[in-house]
């Protein structure tokens, strides 16, 4: 029947990090492949994962459709395209996975422009990726139609990337290059990183594992060809991944990138130091000083995880105010089914609303939720090292200050520690943890154990303005701006380039819009001043629309135009 798949054979050529990921989906799948390389370490893993290979092109003589994932060069994957037409019948469908190159070009060059189709990816496929099939005006229909029959019976998602394409991935290859050069300096761990990006931002893989399944190599070519067309120092491959590709270390294709793989591509679980570790403190008495949105998350959080909670606010009216806000949105967890009504109400049971300050002295820890201002925080420190007792544990939730200057403000440096959750605090799963050089071992350990108590995964990093999270999202989202500010593209292309390719939740500008473009350009200005980031001083673009009162959802406008519905929706 015309558009069917036969049943023979599916070829790929090229084990990249592309082709190897394609042999294995369809392996999986139950779909008879052969897969031709002429290395024989990929031949290896390949043999490894399950996957028939060949080293001659012609052992795809009886395949219906045979993918080429080679290298992005014109006349690689022409010579790839012509030898396999000349290999295979001749109503065999050829697929080209150029994501920069003219595909009719390609498709003349092959000898059989009527028989090809592209595949377009941004990064290689795993369950749940977005694909785009590509036609020209000589692709016929029945190969269109088998390669979609093909891919339908994969866990993959037809999309459409829209013609911004090619700067999400421009987007992705910058927070790739930042993320190596974080890990490459030490601040943080190759897994508290993707761990902070993941649950962070919501991200379906983090950026160094993400790194290894596209490949070091193909990265850094990326990154290359953008330093050229940009000059921007933030494009240039960072040296740790120059190395690595030196050294070839490729990622996951080669069993050895920023992680390690076994040869049937599983992660090998790193070596753990049997160091001793602290004896956490016993906390079952929480003082959260604040009334906004950010205290009284984490005041439910708190209650809602068996924890006894005073929320201090300026006056008792908006302590008040405030613990009927946690309840009000209790109430909304109870409908949902997140929570039942008995956890409700001894939660509720638990929170204190108070003015007093005095009555923080009882608790085991104490965190401030106040303003984002280095003079309020620092004076609201030495007010609670007076007030709490010896022992006690100060945190701040800042996530664009220092955590040095809150100690410094104290005579208990060792027991002042960043503790930034994340907004919605009972939704969201991280929690930064930012030591200082002073933080006691003990101290750590005891809000590392606080934190998972409370459902959290807590990550941990020295003290620097931005964190993790911070320090690779607002570059990234810097970027996005000024893409838009040059005219490359609209900002609704860039959003669908970005969700339909790479898998996010939201586009850059609907994330900013949710975060909301005051926050944004007040955190920016932040890490900017702080830490003299040039890829954070807040667009022309970004300060004028905050200027002009469109803040994102909460007003109904920002890059957006937002409907009052949605942000009816978005308070819950």
């Amino acid at each position: 029947m015309a558009g069917c798949v036969r049943k023979e054979t599916v070829g790929i050529v090229g084990l990249g990090s592309f082709g190897l990921a394609f042999a294995e989906l369809l392996t999986e799948a139950g779909i008879a492949v052969v897969a031709v390389d002429s290395d024989s370490a990929a031949l290896e893993r390949a043999r490894a994962r399950s996957v028939p290979v060949a080293t001659e092109l012609s052992a795809l003589s009886a395949a219906s459709v045979v993918i080429e994932a080679v290298a992005e060069d014109a006349e690689v994957m022409g010579a790839v395209l012509r030898a396999v037409a000349a290999v295979c019948a001749p109503d065999t469908v050829l697929v080209s996975t150029t994501w920069s190159l003219s595909l009719p070009a390609l498709a003349t060059t092959s000898t059989r422009p009527t028989k090809v189709v592209g595949l377009r990816l941004l990064t290689p496929p795993v369950p749940g990726t977005g694909f785009e099939v590509v036609r020209t005006t000589m692709s016929d229909n029945d190969s269109v139609h088998a390669l979609k029959a093909l891919l339908g019976r994969l866990p993959l998602h037809e999309k459409t990337f829209g013609p911004a394409r090619h700067l999400a991935r421009d987007l992705l290859l910058a927070y790739l290059n930042r993320s190596v050069a974080l890990y490459e300096a030490g601040y943080a761990t190759r897994e508290d990183i993707d761990t902070a990006m993941r649950l962070g931002c919501g991200l379906p893989t983090g950026p160094l594992t993400l790194l290894d399944r596209i490949g070091l190599d193909v990265v850094e070519r990326g990154l290359s060809d953008l330093h050229r067309r940009t000059g921007r120092a933030a494009h240039a491959p960072v040296p740790l991944l120059t190395a690595m590709v030196r050294r070839q270390e490729l990622g996951r294709k080669a069993g050895k990138g920023i992680y390690d793989y076994d040869l049937s591509g599983a992660l090998v679980p790193p070596r753990r130091h049997q160091a001793r570790e602290a004896t956490p403190r016993e906390v079952t008495k929480i003082g959260i000083v604040g009334s906004g949105t950010m205290a009284r998350g984490i005041a439910q959080v708190t209650a809602l995880g068996g924890l006894d909670t005073i929320l201090l606010a300026r006056n008792q009216e908006k302590a008040e105010v405030a613990v009927e806000a946690i309840d009000a949105a209790m109430v909304r967890a109870v409908r949902r089914g997140q929570v039942t009504p008995k956890q409700r109400r001894a939660a509720l049971a638990r929170l204190h609303p108070s003015s007093a300050m005095s009555e923080l002295a009882d608790r085991d820890l104490v965190m401030e939720a106040v303003a984002e201002d280095a003079a309020v925080k620092a004076e609201l420190f030495r007010r609670l090292d007076r007030v709490c007792r010896p022992g006690a544990i100060l945190t701040t939730t800042t996530s664009s200050l220092s955590v040095g200057d809150c100690a410094d403000a104290t005579e208990r440096r060792g027991d002042v520690l960043g503790l930034h959750f994340f907004n919605p605090a009972p939704a969201m799963d991280l929690v930064e943890v930012s030591r200082t050089e002073s933080s006691s071992a003990d101290a750590l350990a005891t809000v590392h154990a606080l934190a998972r108590s409370l459902g959290k995964t807590p990550v941990d990093c020295p003290d620097r303005a931005g964190f993790i999270v911070n320090y690779l999202l607002f570059p990234y989202l810097n970027d996005a701006v000024l893409l838009v500010e040059a005219g490359a593209a609209g900002v609704e292309e860039i959003d669908a380039a970005v969700e339909s390719g790479l898998g996010y939740p939201m586009g850059p500008f609907a994330l900013m819009d949710t975060i909301g473009l005051d926050v944004s350009e007040a955190i920016q200005r932040r890490l900017h001043e702080i830490n003299h980031d040039p890829d954070v001083k807040p667009t022309t673009m970004l300060t004028e629309l905050t200027k002009l009162g469109r803040l994102g959802r909460k007003v109904g406008g920002g890059f957006h135009n937002h409907p009052a519905r949605a942000f009816m929706d978005a308070q819950g």
